[in-house]
């Protein structure tokens, strides 16, 4: 990551503290950016390549708000590697990796989620409080890296209490209906049962999708806070009557993307100028 970490350096004089990572059908933050540069995920040493549908594949660093806003370096993750698409867990942290190297210290980790809580409309915006890791895989396993973090990193507050703090007050300014809840993370890439979808309803699930906790565990880590934002794209195996389509997932992303970047966009400064414990 060292050697990936000065080729991003070489092309932009941007240095950002905070990191953004968009999920399936988000990618709109990213072309909101100014000053961006746009690097393929192709052309930086040790990233995978993004395979799925809805994610662009690229490293775009530049800065969200301008014109009397209040302003902010990011480096954003447009698109994301999934342990379905064949990758180890530590492929699949790659970016979060990256994202280290280059200074960042708070993350914001977006996905598209199947809602299973019941006050969960499609389109609604959900703060993620816990995650429960049911994909089979730690980035964590193996021989430990003692520079990247302890062996053993406390999850108790996996998702920062006080960057929820900032986001809840951040949408409650801008009148954004805004939700907390837990996420199931599954390896897929075939979408959940039924009665998988039960069972996570009864061991305390709200959401369910296919990435997010691996990166959050390298995140915790490496000492990085991580704030994590699903979008329900879809009501979750036999809650609606209906069958589940990616195209669907894509479609609601597109639709809810105003409301998720004028979300980001008050978040994102008060990430950078929080000083919390």
């Amino acid at each position: 990551m060292r050697d990936a970490a000065r080729l991003i350096e070489s092309k932009t004089s941007i240095r950002p503290k905070v990191g953004v990572v968009l999920g399936s059908g988000l990618g709109a933050f990213a072309d909101s950016l100014i000053r961006s540069v746009k690097i393929p995920y192709s052309e930086i040493p040790g990233l995978p390549v993004s395979t799925a549908i809805g994610h662009a594949g690229q490293l775009v660093i530049g800065t969200q708000g301008a014109n009397g806003k209040a302003a902010v370096d990011v480096a954003v993750m447009s698109g994301r590697f999934h342990l379905y698409e064949g990758y180890t867990p530590q492929q699949v942290v790659a970016g979060i990796r990256l994202l280290g190297q280059l200074g960042v210290r708070r993350v914001v980790l977006t996905n598209a989620a199947g809602g299973i809580n019941p006050d969960y409309a499609e389109g609604a915006l959900v703060l993620i409080s816990d995650h429960i890791n049911l994909q089979g895989a730690n980035p964590l396993v193996g021989v430990n890296n003692p520079e990247l973090g302890p062996r053993f990193p406390d999850m108790t507050e996996a998702y920062s209490a006080g960057l929820r703090q900032i986001a809840r007050d951040a949408a409650a300014e801008l009148e954004i209906e805004i939700f907390e809840g837990v996420y199931a993370a599954m390896l897929g890439p075939s979408y959940e049962t039924p009665a998988e979808i039960r069972f996570l309803k009864t061991i305390g699930a709200d959401l369910v999708g296919m990435s997010t906790a691996l990166e959050t565990i390298a995140a915790n880590q490496m000492n990085m806070e991580v704030l994590g934002i699903s979008c329900v794209t879809n009501l979750a195996a036999g809650l609606s009557g209906r069958k589940l389509s990616h195209a669907e997932v894509l479609e609601i992303g597109r639709r809810v993307a105003s409301t998720f970047i004028k979300l980001l966009s008050g978040i994102l400064p008060r990430l950078d100028s929080a000083d919390i414990a």
